[in-house]
């Protein structure tokens, strides 16, 4: 059976990582100023494989549902988010104006030929984002069962 990759956007993602090992914590040793934090880019996702699907959980709070773009491409499913928040508070004797910009992508390698494309469904509720990719009929997994001799 095959399973499900996640991708961060990137065909190598130990390279910037293994760049930022080397040359920023070893050459500048500051690891404190100088380190990116991936964790902050990224959503956290969770993905779980049961008989007849597939589920990913991607943790997105403070977005709506108007804020994704969901596509499959090349057996690759491939969630984009997108959010933009301007606040303008004008008094008297001050104008103060705040922009604030959030965007990710996250790719998932898709088993080859297991999972029903034309069934995937998707909601989001209190921050998660739930995809649900329904497998092909002839890869659910069958339950237990015990064959007995005769």
């Amino acid at each position: 059976m095959g399973t499900l990759i996640k991708r961060n956007g990137s065909f190598f993602p130990t390279i910037p990582t293994l760049f930022d090992d080397i040359l920023v914590k070893n050459l500048f040793n500051n690891s404190d100023i100088n380190h990116i934090d991936h964790s902050n880019t990224f959503p956290a996702v969770n993905i779980q494989e049961t008989n007849t699907s597939y589920e990913l959980e991607l943790a997105a709070p403070g977005m709506n549902k108007d804020d994704f773009d969901i596509e499959i491409s090349n057996n690759k499913l491939i969630v984009n988010a997108h959010r933009t928040k301007e606040i303008e508070d004008k008094g008297e004797n001050y104008t103060r104006r705040e922009f604030n910009y959030q965007q990710f992508q996250r790719s998932f390698q898709l088993p080859e030929m297991l999972v029903n494309e034309e069934k995937i469904v998707a909601n989001y509720n209190n921050g998660i984002l739930k995809i649900t990719l329904p497998k092909k009929e002839e890869n659910k997994a069958n339950p237990f069962r015990r064959i007995t001799i005769s």
